[in-house]
């Protein structure tokens, strides 16, 4: 039996270790948030640059560059960019929308090829996703491209054709598709015996099981559509159906125009005129309604993952 004093003695013990284990963890704690404090600004910082310079006069940015706080105010570059707000608005409800719509579908077709292409008893598997796989490395051409939307499918100046052509990735379908490799095959045999056809299985088993890939993919097809402006390009001619990234992109290239002009025609440009500045000043248009977003898609993208990763 131990004395006493010997039982004392161990208790004092175990009670340094515990102290010593808990300076050990907030050291630790500590170097740990230390550091992703740094990462964290450096990753702020260049948004930072970038708010300063939309806030920045053009002569200021000429004379001393980009800076971290602006040595100039001046709001002119948001000014010209707000000169027309209707503008603005229905270009940014067109991109809202066509994102949206195009984010659902795309995901629920990429998710449905994918399982398709990963049941081990379709027997045209293998081929399908050979003739998937064969798209990506040979093209028709954006002249074929262009004809076929626009003289046979009639989808110019449409919100359609800002949809349809993003709607599947092969890349996605490729991931999508490793992903459900992985969900046991025992799930569907025990969901077929209990009578639940295909579709259903898809619906209510595989797709809750997916929520990590289709977090994952949706995101990045949102930002596709998000920052899509070729489509547009080659398709819209319409004021009214141009998503924001060609707005933006028409701007830019109506000012620097409008320079380039002056410059040829022996004209004095004012150098007050925003050009670096509007820049900067669509960059934080563009990127801010992502910016407010991402907050709350992220708490739904950690969410899936760790459901995923339970269930899975």
């Amino acid at each position: 039996m131990p004395t006493q004093t010997q039982a004392t003695t161990a208790a004092s013990a175990g009670r340094g270790r515990s102290r010593a284990l808990k300076g050990d963890l907030l050291l630790f704690q500590i170097i740990g948030y230390s550091v992703l404090t740094v990462l964290a600004a450096a990753c702020l910082l260049p948004f930072l640059l970038v708010l300063s310079a939309s806030l920045s006069s053009e002569s200021s940015i000429i004379e001393n560059g980009f800076q971290l706080f602006p040595t100039a105010f001046s709001g002119e570059a948001y000014r010209l960019l707000f000169t027309y707000p209707e503008q603005m608005l229905r270009a940014y409800g067109v991109t809202i929308g066509v994102t949206a719509i195009g984010t659902l579908l795309g995901l629920f077709l990429t998710s449905m090829t994918a399982y398709v292409l990963s049941r081990k008893d379709f027997k045209w598997r293998g081929s399908f996703s050979f003739f998937f796989f064969f798209t990506t490395l040979f093209s028709g051409g954006l002249v074929p491209w262009y004809l076929l939307v626009v003289n046979y499918l009639h989808l110019k100046d449409t919100l359609i054709v800002l949809i349809v052509p993003m709607l599947l990735n092969v890349f996605y379908i490729i991931v999508m598709k490793s992903f459900m490799n992985g969900i046991p095959e025992a799930i569907v045999e025990s969901a077929k015996i209990d009578g639940a056809g295909d579709f259903l299985i898809y619906a209510r088993l595989i797709l809750p099981l997916a929520k990590p890939a289709l977090a994952t993919i949706g995101l990045f097809i949102a930002l596709g559509y998000w920052n899509d402006w070729y489509n547009a390009l080659l398709f819209i001619s319409s004021k009214n159906l141009m998503p924001l990234q060609y707005y933006l992109y028409k701007m830019l290239g109506n000012m620097d125009g409008m320079r380039k002009a002056l410059i040829s025609s022996g004209a004095v440009v004012n150098t007050s005129l925003p050009t670096e500045s509007l820049k900067m000043a669509m960059t934080v248009v563009a990127i801010g309604p992502i910016l407010l977003a991402y907050p709350f898609i992220q708490r739904y993208f950690v969410q899936g993952l760790t459901i995923g990763s339970v269930k899975g």
